[in-house]
């Protein structure tokens, strides 16, 4: 069996979530779902996820878990994770998993991958696994190098998989029954205090959830021409990002930058202005549906992904496209 930890906050699903689902999927049709949370948020996330093609969904509550720590998701998890003895754990690749899910391996003594963009099935044998196993593909050394990893020791063993390596859209439907459990957990072991998610502006922005985004690269010369890509942005009813030089110069704050060393995405529609597609960048954005190019460079890399490419000056294709936008 598979069972994928989905992540809601407020009751409100994590759409990383289905992308772990459509993972679980593909490496077996034996798949249930578990969220944790206060009793009202993990049922209101549990009911939506009971449209996919699983065996089941579990709404793991507790008072204590309305808030997220990881002492409390730890505790809990690793009670329900003991109690369904799975074959394999899967998780989204998200800033909550980062935290708990390493600790959640270690307490139960088991291997773990992280940042995975694919599985494969047939992986070689370990050196106390069974042939078969599934081979885990993750990026390694900023995106030059695909690893397959296949994780050895006794089962479950953990995978996280990176935003945007598995479509929300190819997830099976279905109508998958819905179970309240009630989680173990000692409110008087948790150490944390609760407090709400770091946020470096007011307008932060989780770029991960964003449907469509206008990213900007050295082409956009100056900070006075940031207004350029956020017009297009408010046209499209997008978010604007950037590559690392933009962030690093300060002409958008640092929670806008999109690769390795920032935020990885996977919106419907990536507009890319004046990027030239270094790996470190492509590595975040690669999972995008639709990516669109505009540079004068004819040879940048961005093209070789890019779905739609325009070579040209960005300065007067854009206002030419936010005009036939508002148009």
């Amino acid at each position: 069996m598979i069972l994928v930890i989905a992540e809601q906050q407020h009751g409100k699903l994590n759409r990383a979530s289905w992308e772990a689902i459509a993972a679980a999927q593909q490496m077996g049709s034996d798949v249930k779902v578990v969220v944790a949370g206060s009793d009202a948020d993990a049922g209101a996330a549990a009911k939506e996820l009971a449209a996919a093609d699983v065996k089941e969904v579990v709404a793991l509550g507790h008072d204590a878990l309305g808030a997220y720590t990881a002492d409390g998701f730890v505790q809990a998890l690793a009670a329900f994770v003991g109690a369904e003895s799975p074959a394999h754990v899967v998780l989204p690749h998200t800033y909550q998993t980062r935290d708990f899910a390493p600790r959640l391996a270690a307490r139960l003594d088991r291997a773990m991958i992280t940042d995975c963009t694919a599985v494969k099935a047939g992986g070689p044998s370990t050196g106390s696994g069974q042939a078969g196993a599934f081979a885990f593909t993750r990026p390694m050394f900023q995106g030059k190098v695909a690893a397959d990893v296949v994780l050895d020791g006794p089962a479950p063993h953990f995978a996280t998989f990176q935003i945007g390596a598995f479509r929300a859209d190819a997830v099976k439907k279905g109508s998958a029954p819905v179970r309240s459990a009630a989680a173990a957990v000692d409110a008087s072991q948790i150490r944390q205090k609760a407090e709400e998610p770091f946020r470096e502006a007011k307008q932060a922005v989780d770029l991960s959830q964003a449907e469509r985004i206008v990213s900007v690269g050295r082409g956009i010369k100056g900070q006075e021409h940031i207004q350029i890509a956020q017009q297009l942005a408010e046209a499209l009813g997008a978010e604007v990002a950037a590559s690392r030089p933009i962030c690093d110069a300060g002409w958008l704050p640092m929670e806008r930058q999109i690769g390795s060393s920032g935020q990885t995405v996977a919106p419907k529609l990536y507009v890319a202005l004046g990027i030239s597609g270094a790996i470190q960048h492509v590595v975040g954005m690669k999972g995008a549906r639709t990516i669109v190019a505009i540079n004068k460079d004819a040879d940048a890399p961005i093209f070789e992904i890019a779905d739609y490419g325009i070579v040209g000056d960005l300065f007067e294709i854009v206002p030419a496209m936010v005009a036939a936008l508002k148009g």
